[in-house]
């Protein structure tokens, strides 16, 4: 049996609308002529020693755990969680506790790209779409969500596009075992500019980060900044979404992948 692996990951790039100003990563690319000075004095020889006056290629780079492909911890949405689970909550996780048996699991995709900007995604909607799909959830499946911001990503309207996935949705997918959820999206909630209308119109400061809050009752994971989901069947593939190992991190990057036996 072929396999065929997609990489649903975006490439940590700087210079582009990845990200609010505020949090833009910053890389600094060292070529092999620009590191040869520092080797070549580090040895006490000449730079014109070194291979074609070569050395290393480095990058040094200033990013947050929450720049390019990441999953977040549950410690990331709130101090506790588990609440609905365990009498007065636990500790959230952070992401070097997280279990790595929740990040490689079959998966299903939603499929919300016609859902308007800033719209929030209801039990309803997920319920009427795993029914479209002819899906019903297991328990550590990962639920992977295709939003209209997933054709945005690095347009300056990328942090305002998609929508997002209510707190009633996010739960309703956790009572069914779900532990790991993804979206094309900035975040896994509607993008903040267009909330912020909703809570300036409403005075209900309970729709600011709604979706992540669930993680308070049932502790779970989200991957923000996935690509290429409209490229992936509904269901019957694998998702690897391992993180990198941040001591006490609210977040790892990954390079999420889609498996598919063909």
């Amino acid at each position: 049996m072929a396999r065929r692996i997609i990489d649903i990951s975006v490439a940590l790039k700087a210079g582009i609308a990845s990200d609010p100003p505020r949090m833009l990563p910053q890389i600094e690319y060292h070529d092999h002529h620009m590191t040869a000075p520092a080797m070549a004095q580090e040895f006490g020889i000449p730079i014109e020693a070194l291979p074609e006056g070569e050395y290393a290629a480095v990058e040094r780079v200033n990013i947050s755990t929450h720049n390019g492909t990441h999953l977040d911890a549950p410690y990331h949405f709130f101090s506790r969680m588990n609440e609905r689970l365990v009498p007065g909550g636990e500790p959230s996780w952070r992401i070097d506790e997280v279990p790595l048996d929740w990040c490689f699991q079959p998966a299903v995709k939603l499929d919300f790209r016609h859902f308007e900007h800033g719209y929030v995604a209801t039990p309803g909607d997920v319920q009427a779409e795993l029914k479209r799909i002819g899906h019903t959830l297991k328990p550590l499946e990962i639920v992977v969500v295709n939003t209209a911001a997933g054709a945005r990503y690095g347009e300056d309207d990328y942090i305002h596009s998609g929508c997002g996935v209510g707190k009633a949705a996010t739960l309703w997918m956790l009572e069914q075992g779900v532990r790991v959820t993804g979206t094309d999206g900035w975040s896994w909630d509607a993008p903040f500019s267009l909330t912020k209308k909703q809570v300036q119109a409403t005075g209900d400061a309970g729709l600011i980060w709604e979706g992540h809050r669930a993680g308070r009752e049932i502790g779970y994971c989200h991957m923000e900044k996935l690509s290429k989901l409209e490229t992936l069947p509904a269901d019957g593939f694998m998702v690897a979404c391992f993180p990198v190992k941040v001591h006490r991190g609210s977040a790892g990057w990954t390079r999420a992948v889609a498996i598919i036996e063909e």
